[in-house]
């Protein structure tokens, strides 16, 4: 996948955080990463070397980083209107 391809996926999954360069996950929609961990209520920013994701967990601010030309898939999980 191209990083053109995978920033269009992101932006579908977020939306802006007002003032910042981050986008927040919309409302009921999850993503999953290379098949790894699936994020919920994260935050992402998208670098032009590396995305990162934000997420708190078990009272932590957890930040982790992913390289474009590394990431092989995104999956992005919702809710069935």
């Amino acid at each position: 996948m191209n990083k053109a391809t995978l920033e269009k996926v992101f932006e579908y999954a977020s939306k802006p955080v007002q003032g910042t360069m981050s986008r927040k996950l919309r409302k009921d929609v999850k993503i999953q990463v290379n098949e790894g961990e699936v994020y919920e209520g994260a935050t992402l920013f998208l670098g032009e070397e590396f995305v990162r994701v934000t997420c708190v967990k078990d009272g932590l601010n957890i930040n982790t980083y992913y390289d474009w030309e590394k990431i092989a898939s995104v999956r992005t999980l919702g809710t069935v209107e």
